[in-house]
């Protein structure tokens, strides 16, 4: 049985985790109240798991957390949507990092060509950093959920 329920999150203690069972064996989680993901598939030493960190900058591998009780390791996570903007984890190290959240704006139509078409492009120019537990308002700020 397929189900979806909000859960408290295992990493920040907050209750805006989303929780949502894919198909018996895979069950993922996304948690609002600090912005990290995992899914069950997500242990040291699983292809899935090599898959994801492979590409990762060295910035998520850093901030990587590993729930003791289950094992799974929870990831920062990343929006890029052309037409909003982009949410990312963003700093030097562990210790000082922030969510870097960075609207879109609309290409002008004699532009689009530079862009290889696209009608949007992330503005850094608008970035705002904004503390862990404060992803909601990163995704509010561009455009995700309701200010």
């Amino acid at each position: 049985m397929k189900y979806d329920e909000i859960v408290n999150c295992p990493k920040s203690g907050g209750d805006l985790c989303y929780r949502i069972e894919v198909n018996k064996d895979i069950t993922n989680y996304m948690s609002l109240s600090c912005g990290f993901w995992t899914n069950t598939l997500m242990k040291v030493g699983t292809e899935f798991y090599n898959q994801q960190v492979s590409s990762l900058p060295e910035i998520y591998k850093d901030l990587a957390w590993t729930d003791p009780k289950t094992d799974l390791v929870w990831l920062p996570n990343t929006i890029n949507l052309p037409e909003q903007g982009m949410l990312f984890a963003s700093g030097p190290d562990k210790d000082n990092w922030a969510w870097g959240a960075v609207k879109a704006v609309e290409i002008p139509e004699e532009d689009r060509e530079k862009y290889k078409g696209q009608s949007h492009r992330a503005d850094m120019s608008t970035i705002q950093y904004f503390k862990e537990r404060d992803y909601i308002d990163a995704l509010s700020y561009i455009g995700i959920l309701p200010s």
